[in-house]
């Protein structure tokens, strides 16, 4: 069993074909999308035009699902909102919020139990992002009955071990490689690089391991929108792979 996981693309479409096309380069035909599709200052619609032809098995992660509480609840001004119309939030509703695929991987956004927590890191007081401790880790995963565990949001990559062999993975951001926060605490997350990033797992005799892979991508027209758009943290991350400090 092989196959890959891509999350966190934010509406960056170029970002999305680069990993499409390595992943196709690969010979792997099988993918799922961890969530957080579209939102941000890109292009939301045509990221999700792209995602619903394609028909990948996906979740809904907490950006997906607040565009879609701002829409049964009547707009908003939102750029990436009205950037979307009826079917694409019909889309994104009609997803859940966790899914097992194929029986024996677990897919969630933030945690098993939370589509906005950080789980395989945290945010320290100093307002960077740390790996988590194993029993922080394995407390989340309790009662998940899968041998790989899949979550995202942070856009953080990371593959973790828990001490009962399952493997829970992290596949990063395809289209957002830092960010910043303010609670708890102001904070950065940042990558080091602008390219996008995915995981590829593969089921053997010996268990299951996960390749990172980070593909290049040119990132001048997303980045040039995000700075006409006035998100100059989302620029820099996208350009460089980390986030433009304040002065």
């Amino acid at each position: 069993m092989r196959f890959a996981a891509i999350a966190d693309i934010h509406g960056n479409r170029p970002a999305l074909e680069a990993v499409l096309a390595d992943i196709a380069a690969l010979g792997i035909t099988d993918i799922v999308n961890l969530g957080d599709h579209v939102s941000g200052p890109l292009e939301a619609a045509r990221t999700a035009d792209l995602l619903m032809e394609r028909g990948f098995p996906s979740i809904r992660g907490d950006q997906d699902r607040i565009l879609v509480e701002l829409w049964q609840a009547g707009g908003s001004t939102r750029s990436d909102f009205r950037e979307l119309g009826r079917r694409h939030f019909d889309w994104m509703a009609s997803m859940p919020s966790t899914l097992t695929y194929r029986e024996r991987v677990f897919l969630c956004h933030g945690s098993p139990g939370d589509d906005a927590a950080f789980w395989l890191d945290h945010i320290a007081d100093d307002g960077c992002a740390h790996p988590s401790r194993i029993d922080f880790i394995e407390a989340g995963a309790e009662g998940i009955d899968a041998e790989i565990i899949l979550c995202a949001h942070t856009h953080i990559p990371r593959v973790v071990r828990l001490r009962d062999g399952r493997l829970v993975v992290n596949p990063g951001s395809v289209g957002l490689p830092g960010y910043d926060g303010k609670l708890p605490v102001p904070y950065v997350v940042e990558v080091g690089t602008p390219h996008a990033c995915y995981a590829i797992l593969e089921g053997g005799r010996a268990g299951w391991s996960a390749t990172l892979r980070y593909v290049p991508y040119d990132t001048t027209a997303m980045a040039a929108l995000a700075r006409t758009k006035g998100m100059l943290t989302w620029a820099s991350a996208i350009a460089t792979g980390w986030v433009r400090q304040k002065s």
